[in-house]
Order: structure tokens, then C-alpha cells, then sequence
């Protein structure tokens, strides 16, 4: 094992490298002075047959040496990633530089991107070869991937306009502009398959979580609809006024996103957003929730999901009991579906932290709509990584104010069927009463 020499400062082998190299041409340079008849081969041939001739393997050793170091130097030491450092919230004065490392303290980290720095590293070696392909044509942007992430993510976290980080990150508006844009479109297109709808088996894992934890067997989800208001009409001559954004989110027991889709006008029911989604074609065409059904009670029970009371009840689709009678098995029932829909709301409580989502997005609809999708991407790749900097974990646990300012729909004419299995999951849903 090499002893470390405390005491010193070596010399880094690519350095050394140089070095060599630097001395042995000016050595040859010097011989070539006062030898201009020679070349350097016969010149240094020559030196065997003199009294100097302890010179001549001595230069073709230092020759050599410096060639194998030059060597090293470029195949064995690659060149390293240069590190961005962005500043502590507190370095007002002195703004973020885009050539020196990563922040100070951790805290600062989840401030300004809602992650910690591992999960930062790991995110940038992920997306690394993307962001640094996609530079408008003839106009490299010449920043580390380590900034590009890093000015993306800032203005999904804090939801910071253009001019502050600008300023912070010393670069132009149009480049931050395009930094941003290019983060979310290469989640959005490269990434979405984080918030796809899982396979089969994945979905044996989901409702296995919810049997386990309400005793509901055969559920694949909860599904709940996020609203986020956005500023439309700004520009010249034009009046500011506010649109929302409605979002059809499914989410498991754990609060991952099984399922999203954005970019339904916010003055759309739930009933209204669902019946338009994908989601509910796919289901109704049997492409998706197709598996065996579970003998519940006498009743065959297929997969389906869980919602609120603003949805319709449908086979696959289970909701609560409208005005059910206190200590009953009805009222339990409704307990036990305000319980699982907690990690829903959870979901959505996450999204909000991102600041971009937490006050009137002002952006263009369809860029609004890429932030959405992007922190959502960026939910379930928190949670993946156990990293719970963006969570939301503090929602009242009174669960029955979980309806209040819902719209409640009217009781209609159910579905025979639909009205037969949540009869029988009644029977099966842990007695929450108590």
C-alpha cells in the first residue's frame, strides 16, 4: 500500500506528464543549438562514442518516460463533469454561478429543487445525454447538463419567473426560457412511462396494498381530478384574467401516480373530465382493468378503482354511500373509502409544493400543461428514490371533511350491477367505526 505523505504536495500525474514533456524538448531544443549540423537521432547517437556517453541513455529515457505519461495522462485520467454550484437562498448579494459547485447545505437543495443532492446527481446522470443533444441548431447553449437541470428545476420548485432566474443563474432570459422548456420536454417525451398505467402484475402488487390496508379486495386505484389555476390573455393591449387546468389523477396506497391526464378545461365536472380521459375509454373497451374477477360474498368482483362521491358509481368505479345512516355498515363502508383516498390527496397536496403549481401558473396553456406532467414525473421519481423532500404529508386527519367543497352528484339511476358489487365489498371493508 502507497504511504500518503501528509507533509507534501505531489504533483498530479497529468501535470507531471507535462512536465517531462516540457523538458525533454527543451533539453533537445539546446542540443539542437549547439549541434545545428546534427539531427537529433545522430546527434544523440553520437554521444555513445564520447566521454559523455552516460547521456545518450539517459535522454532516451526520459523520452520514453515522458511519452508513457503523456500516455497516462490522456487514457487513464478522463476528463471530470464539471460541477455547477448554485447558492444558498441567503447569498442574495453574490448571484448563482454556473462553474462552481453544488450548494452548501442540504436545505438549500430542497428549496430550490425539491430534492436532495443525491437524488440531483442521480437525476442529472439520467438525464445528461438528452439535455446536452438538443441545442438550437448553430447556437450551442455551452452549459454542463449539471446547469440545464438545474434552471429547469428551480423554476418548477419555486416557480421563479424568467428575469430572477436570469439573474441567479447569470444567463440570458431566452436561454433560461429554452433550459426550462427542454427539461420538461425531455421528461414529458422521454419519461412519461414513469406515470404510465402499470401492467397486470403490477396491478396485483397495487391492490394487494389496499387489501392490506382497508381489506378491500381486487382495487387497482384511486382516482381524484387537481385543479390549477393559470394566467391567460397577457400580453399587449389585453386583459390578465384566470383559467384552470383540471388533471385526472390515479394514484396506489403509497401515493405514486399509477395515471394522469392534463390539460381538461377546469370548468369541467369530474364525471365530465373522466367520460373524455383515455383512462375511461380503455377501461370501457376492456383494455385495461381486464383481469380475473374476485368472488366477494356470492358477487364477482372485477378489477376496479376507487372515487369520491362527485363521480358516477360504475362496475369499476366504487363510491361512497350517499347520506348513509350513522353506525352503519354504509357509513363504515364510506370511512373505509375516505381512508384510501387519502393517499390521493396526498398526491395532489405533493404536486402543490412545486411552486409552480402552488399560485396562478404564467405560462402559455400548453406549457402549463408540460409543467403539470413534469412534476409529476418528478413525484414518482422522489418517491422512487425515497427521497421525500416534495411530499406532502401533513393533510387533516378528520376524515370526513375529506367531501367538503366537492361537488356532490345526484343520486341517479345505478347501475344494477355496480350497486351489487359495492354491496358486496360492504361486507369485506374493515370496520373503521371505532
Amino acid at each position: 500500500m502507497r504511504e500518503k505523505n501528509s507533509n507534501s504536495n505531489p504533483i498530479p500525474r497529468p501535470s507531471l506528464a507535462a512536465l517531462l514533456s516540457s523538458l525533454i524538448s527543451q533539453v533537445i531544443l539546446l542540443l539542437l543549438l549547439l549541434f545545428p549540423s546534427s539531427d537529433p537521432i545522430s546527434l544523440l547517437n553520437s554521444f555513445s562514442s564520447t566521454p559523455y556517453n552516460f547521456i545518450s541513455p539517459l535522454l532516451h529515457h526520459f523520452i520514453s518516460t515522458s511519452e508513457i505519461a503523456a500516455a497516462i495522462s490522456v487514457l487513464t485520467f478522463p476528463r471530470k463533469r464539471k460541477r455547477t454550484r448554485f447558492a444558498d437562498p441567503e447569498d442574495e448579494e453574490e448571484p448563482a454561478s454556473t462553474d462552481s459547485v453544488v450548494p452548501k447545505s442540504p436545505d438549500s437543495f430542497k428549496q430550490f429543487f425539491r430534492m436532495n443532492s443525491s437524488t440531483f446527481e442521480w437525476l442529472c446522470g439520467l438525464l445528461e445525454p438528452l439535455l446536452e443533444c438538443r441545442d438550437p441548431v448553430d447556437s450551442p447553449l455551452n452549459l454542463p447538463a449539471e446547469a440545464r437541470l438545474g434552471i429547469g428545476l428551480f423554476r418548477l420548485a419555486t416557480g421563479s419567473d424568467y428575469p430572477e432566474i436570469a439573474n441567479r443563474f447569470r444567463v440570458s432570459e431566452i436561454v433560461a426560457k429554452f433550459c426550462v422548456k427542454q427539461l420538461c420536454r425531455v421528461l414529458c417525451t422521454n419519461y412519461r412511462f414513469w406515470v404510465g398505467f402499470p401492467t397486470s402484475s403490477e396491478l396485483n402488487y397495487v391492490s394487494s396494498g389496499f387489501e392490506k390496508q382497508c381489506g378491500l379486495p381486487n382495487c387497482c386505484g384511486i382516482i381524484g381530478c387537481a385543479r390549477f389555476k393559470i394566467i391567460i390573455g397577457k400580453g399587449f393591449n389585453t386583459i390578465l384574467r384566470e383559467d384552470t387546468i383540471s388533471a385526472q389523477i390515479v394514484t396506489d396506497s403509497s401515493s405514486r401516480i399509477l395515471s394522469i391526464t392534463a390539460g381538461f378545461r377546469g370548468n369541467k365536472s369530474e364525471d365530465l373530465v373522466l367520460k373524455s380521459s383515455t383512462l375511461c375509454k380503455d377501461i370501457e373497451k376492456g383494455i385495461l382493468l381486464n383481469s380475473e374477477t374476485v368472488l366477494v360474498n356470492g358477487v364477482e368482483v372485477p378489477q376496479y378503482l376507487v372515487g369520491g362521491k362527485e363521480y358516477p358509481l360504475l362496475p369499476w368505479l366504487i363510491i361512497p354511500f350517499v347520506d348513509p345512516l350513522e353506525e352503519s355498515s354504509e357509513k363504515n363502508f364510506n370511512n373505509v373509502i375516505n381512508i384510501m383516498r387519502l393517499p390521493m390527496l396526498k398526491t395532489i397536496g405533493s404536486l402543490r409544493k412545486w411552486g409552480i403549481l402552488n399560485k396562478p401558473i404564467d405560462a402559455e396553456f400548453k406549457a402549463a400543461v408540460a409543467y403539470v406532467g413534469s412534476c409529476s414525473i418528478l413525484h414518482n421519481m422522489l418517491l422512487t428514490r425515497e427521497d421525500f423532500s416534495a411530499f406532502c404529508d401533513d393533510l387533516c386527519d378528520d376524515l370526513t371533511s375529506l367531501d367538503q367543497g366537492l361537488h356532490c352528484s345526484q343520486q341517479r339511476d345505478l347501475d344494477e350491477r355496480a350497486s351489487a358489487i359495492r354491496s358486496g365489498l360492504v361486507t369485506r371493508s374493515k370496520n373503521f367505526n371505532k
